[in-house]
């Protein structure tokens, strides 16, 4: 695979900073405990692994409907990238209050999906940036979105399992692993934009 450091540390950003995703589940196992709460996880692998294989067959068909899109994909690509960094580096931390006992449910998970804008924009960018360029057999797509959604379940699961512990260091050292990720995505970004080899 081409650009495998910059497609790995995307991925791992994108995953495993704070997002709905991570969020509900640390929240989740703290109020239920993490058995309680894998259901609600299940959820959320099920609906990620429908949506990286819609993103991969929307990418693909855009691809093969105009070949020239490519370029400016991946320009789109880099520039979204350069947001996320200044908005994980500069962004203003958000409290989240749940009371609603629903949200710990399976059907929870999978539904809030396809409402959820950084796993939606996640799939696009890296699937028309890193995927879709250099594999187009619909085996390989199916293999990638597999892996992505697996990458999601994981990033989850340590989120739910560890919460107390993550969210006690993310307060402690929040400005230093936010320039972290930060720059992790300015060069994922110099990276797809062809500025580094």
């Amino acid at each position: 695979m081409n650009n495998l450091i910059p497609f790995l540390s995307y991925v791992f950003v994108a995953t495993f900073t704070p997002g709905p995703n991570n969020i509900l589940s640390m929240v989740n196992a703290k109020r239920y405990g993490f058995k309680n709460s894998f259901r609600f996880n299940l959820g959320i692998l099920t609906g990620f692994i429908i949506l990286m294989i819609a993103c991969s067959y929307f990418n693909l068909f855009l691809f093969d409907l105009m070949p020239k899109i490519e370029h400016y994909v991946g320009i789109f690509g880099a520039a979204y990238m350069l947001y996320l960094a200044y908005k994980v580096t500069f962004g203003t931390k958000k409290t989240t209050e749940l009371t609603n006992k629903e949200t710990n449910t399976y059907i929870a998970g999978l539904t809030m999906q396809f409402v959820n804008p950084k796993v939606i924009l996640y799939g696009i960018t890296v699937i028309s940036t890193f995927i879709t360029p250099y594999y187009k057999s619909g085996f390989t797509l199916i293999l990638f979105s597999l892996l992505l959604a697996f990458i999601g379940f994981v990033s989850t699961l340590c989120w739910a399992l560890f919460g107390a512990l993550f969210q006690n260091f993310l307060t402690k050292y929040n400005k230093q692993f936010n320039i972290v990720m930060g720059l992790l995505l300015v060069y994922c970004a110099v990276s797809i934009s062809g500025l580094i080899g």
